[in-house]
């Protein structure tokens, strides 16, 4: 749903077209811009009712499907329009990236998509495979390659399984009070160390076309390459040093079968996995767990005939999967209920009445009918509190989250009192959002998205946690959505559970005045989410760390008045705030201004609001093509980390490149982000 053109065409090639229409945008202003931005989002909602846009990552999704069919033995419908994509997502250089823009290819994508590719027949010598092989091999070859792709080198016959981080399916029998019980564990690492414990217990392996084991990536020979987990430069005495000993120990016992009760363990895991089989047939509304359950049912002899198996492969074609440009992408999630609860409320902010307008109507219901009434995963820590959250996912029930709460609660209390037939309903459903909500604090005041003091350090020190985060500990922006809506609730500091949050925002404030920004890229969206939190509570916005954020954000205004701000900004402290302007990280940054309400700030303001009246495309909407969401930036432990640390990307074993992290981007960000900032800036007599 976005344009396919690079970052430097997109920014930099409209300069001219921009420039002619600078006179008349300013002309139209605000008004002309939303009546446009309006239209185009009431065309895009579907005659369900709810609003979603591509969820766009990198191309291990892809590269990871063309696999499992390779190992499920299917054909997949969609394989030749998604081998399309990979062939127009790779780079000059011969590389794939984890978001578009980055300054160097991904060892881990790369080597997915090479093997994705000689698994679906492509011969080693196709140009596009010789210059991925050379860039392969001109980067260190496969040594630095992350724990996930060595899973599917080992699936593939290429990577000793042996030589894998061991995840034994005794996992599923650790109690509560155990770190590594899986509850302690982050939502995503949860469900996909599930069906990969089974793999990891069989060690299956299922040969390339001709037996090949991409011999021509070791040109040195199997015997002379190091397949040992790459070491993090911490002494061999250090508690990784302990967890590496002790998965060798493991893969010893289990190759001399000295594991007892495994088949036990092993069916509670699949127990587990088909309890939690969501009703579009994916697993925990994400793609990993998803594809590894089903080959993990698969390889313990689920025919392709059984229930569980034919919903989950079908789910691909559904909603999973998108077609543009003349291939095939396919998702890492759904983006429904975040995607319809911010459309709804662009809607709303711009001045639209739930009364007389049906999308609105037809939205609001389909939200509704979304709110998540039976217990998840997060039930277990807190097994007296009674669901009402919403998840990210139109399917996910597992695994609500309170982000996607808080944004519920903020549109519910915009409508409420134009409800009509909804009244009493939305009135029940924020009350059950705010308990849950609530409920769902974690001790240091904050919270995070999934679970409540998710935060145990000790299990990101385990050799499988070497890929980006296995945490979930509370996060600023998450924390500051859920007080705005609390805010317009009616909620004030005085509230035990708001005064602690507050504390822990205030803890959590850079130097510079910024905030970190764990789900969205990255402290242009922390303050984005910050200061309107602070507003909406009627807290002093004239107070000096408010202040000392206001500027922050002016100090990184570009000359064309917009924002931007790199994925790289996670790791080169210089890049904080620093990019091309972008339509969302533009409206991110005019939300805290307009929410800080300063004179002084009016100025910044205005032309901020200019150059969204000036990039509006003739359609209505706004282009986008960098990533501005973020999955996790490939810190290990969950939050933000110091980046003045000079061995920093050797410790991390990623730079600015980013392979241990997970960009996303959200396709509607482009679109209702600006909406809502216009909006507001018209509430307070912008033009």
């Amino acid at each position: 749903m976005t344009s396919n053109l690079s970052v430097s065409e997109n920014w930099t090639g409209k300069a001219e077209s921009l420039a002619s229409s600078a006179v008349q945008a300013q002309a139209e202003g605000i008004e002309a811009t939303l009546r446009s931005s309006v239209g185009w989002l009431l065309r895009e909602q579907t005659p369900e009712g709810y609003w979603v846009g591509m969820v766009e990552t990198n191309s291990c999704m892809e590269a990871e499907w063309l696999l499992a069919a390779h190992i499920l033995g299917v054909s997949l419908p969609i394989a030749a329009g998604v081998i399309r994509t990979l062939f127009k997502r790779q780079r000059p250089d011969g590389s794939w990236d984890i978001y578009p823009g980055a300054p160097e290819g991904d060892i881990n994508s790369t080597v997915e998509v090479y093997a994705a590719l000689r698994a679906t027949g492509h011969d080693q010598n196709l140009p596009e495979l010789q210059r991925a092989r050379a860039w392969i091999l001109a980067h260190g070859g496969l040594r630095n390659v992350r724990v996930f792709t060595r899973y599917w080198l080992a699936l593939i016959g290429v990577w000793p399984w042996r030589q894998t981080a061991n995840l034994p399916p005794e996992i599923i029998r650790f109690p509560l009070w155990f770190p590594f019980n899986i509850y302690n564990f982050a939502q995503w690492a949860r469900a996909t160390m599930i069906p990969l414990a089974v793999l990891c217990a069989r060690r299956p392996v299922h040969p390339l076309p001709g037996n090949s084991r991409l011999e021509e990536l070791f040109p040195e020979g199997y015997e002379n390459f190091s397949f040992a987990i790459p070491s993090k430069k911490t002494s061999r005495w250090s508690i990784e040093g302990l967890f590496n000993v002790i998965d060798g120990l493991l893969h010893a016992a289990q190759t001399r079968k000295l594991i007892p009760f495994r088949e036990t363990a092993i069916k509670l895991c699949l127990e587990w996995m088909i309890r939690h089989q969501d009703w579009d047939g994916a697993w925990g509304g994400i793609q990993p767990p998803w594809i590894y359950g089903l080959m993990a049912l698969r390889n313990e002899g689920y025919s392709l005939n059984h229930p569980v198996m034919v919903k989950g492969l079908s789910a691909l074609s559904d909603h999973w999967s998108y077609e543009r440009n003349g291939g095939t992408h396919i998702q890492a999630t759904d983006s429904s209920v975040w995607d319809t609860l911010f459309s709804l409320l662009a809607l709303s902010t711009s001045g639209h009445r739930l009364s007389d307008t049906p999308a609105m109507q037809k939205g609001v219901r389909w939200i509704l009918d979304k709110q998540v009434l039976v217990p998840g995963d997060w039930s277990v820590k807190a097994p007296d509190l009674k669901p009402g959250g919403w998840a990210f996912e139109r399917a996910n029930t597992f695994y609500p989250d309170v982000d996607d709460t808080s944004l519920a609660l903020l549109v519910l209390s915009q409508v409420r009192k134009d409800g009509g037939a909804l009244r009493e309903e939305i009135e029940r459903a924020i009350e059950r959002g705010v308990q849950w909500a609530l409920g769902m604090q974690s001790a240091n005041g904050g919270w995070a998205a999934f679970d409540k003091d998710n935060d145990k350090r000790i299990i990101s020190t385990i050799p499988f946690c070497n890929f980006g985060e296995a945490l979930d500990p509370p996060s600023v922006d998450v924390t500051a959505h859920l007080l705005e809506a609390l805010g317009s609730l009616g909620y004030t500091a005085d509230h035990p559970a708001i005064r602690r949050a507050l504390e822990f925002i205030r803890s959590e404030q850079e130097e510079d005045g910024s905030w970190f920004g764990r789900w969205g890229v990255n402290h242009i969206y922390g303050v984005g989410a910050v200061l309107p939190a602070l507003h909406a509570l009627k807290q002093d916005m004239s107070a000096p760390y408010v202040r000392k954020a206001a500027q922050w954000l002016l100090s990184r205004q570009n000359p064309d008045g917009g924002w931007g701000e790199s994925c790289s900004s996670y790791m080169v402290e210089e890049a904080r705030g620093r990019g091309a302007s972008t339509p969302s990280q533009t409206a991110w940054a005019l939300l805290a201004l307009l929410a800080a309400e300063s004179p002084e700030l009016k100025s910044a303001t205005s032309r901020g609001v200019e150059y969204l009246a000036r990039t509006i495309t003739r359609e209505g909407t706004w282009d986008e093509s960098v990533y501005t969401g973020t999955g996790f930036p490939g810190y290990g432990v969950g939050t933000r980390i110091p980046l003045n640390d000079p061995l920093l990307s050797e410790k991390l074993q990623q730079g600015p490149e980013l392979s241990r992290g997970f960009m996303i981007g959200y396709n509607l960000y482009r679109h209702y982000f600006p909406m809502l900032a216009l909006s507001r800036a018209r509430s307070q007599g912008y033009q």
